[in-house]
């Protein structure tokens, strides 16, 4: 499975209740297999996401759904711009009720953007297995 090794810490942040080092067996094939991809979805955007969606649909969704709310309204915009059909489907993996209190920190603008370096990849990856086996790119690791 793809990780960031067994000592990763995330930063303190909310991150949309995505905090987990690794991506599970199922999901690491299918990326590796090239039948899916992965998206970087920043935890501000993730929360503008899912207020759109409560908004619109009237249900306000769990943090870790916004991320896929965004990627779904990513590529909307794609389809809008290159005018082409496609059916996007997303998973709505649960109802945001219990996560008020990060609807609030977001509303309040106590939420804030973090993104690792490659470095900090890197860093955590050499300390969990030998990095310099794999490729240069972190992506690859």
């Amino acid at each position: 499975m793809f990780t960031l090794g067994h000592k990763f810490r995330p930063a303190n942040i909310h991150a949309g209740g995505l905090r987990y080092h690794e991506a599970g067996v199922i999901v690491s094939q299918l990326l590796k297999d090239g039948f899916m991809e992965a998206m970087d979805i920043t935890q501000l955007e993730s929360f503008d996401a899912g207020i759109l969606f409560a908004q619109t649909e009237g249900i306000i969704p769990a943090p870790e759904s916004c991320h896929a709310i965004a990627a779904t309204i990513s590529e909307a915009k794609k389809c809008i711009e290159t005018g082409e059909e496609k059916v996007i489907l997303f998973n709505l993996s649960g109802h945001g009720l219990i996560d008020m209190g990060s609807y609030d920190k977001y509303f309040s603008g106590d939420l804030r953007n973090y993104e690792l370096s490659d470095d900090e990849i890197v860093g955590n990856l050499r300390d969990s297995i030998d990095v310099d086996s794999l490729h240069s790119d972190p992506q690859d690791c």
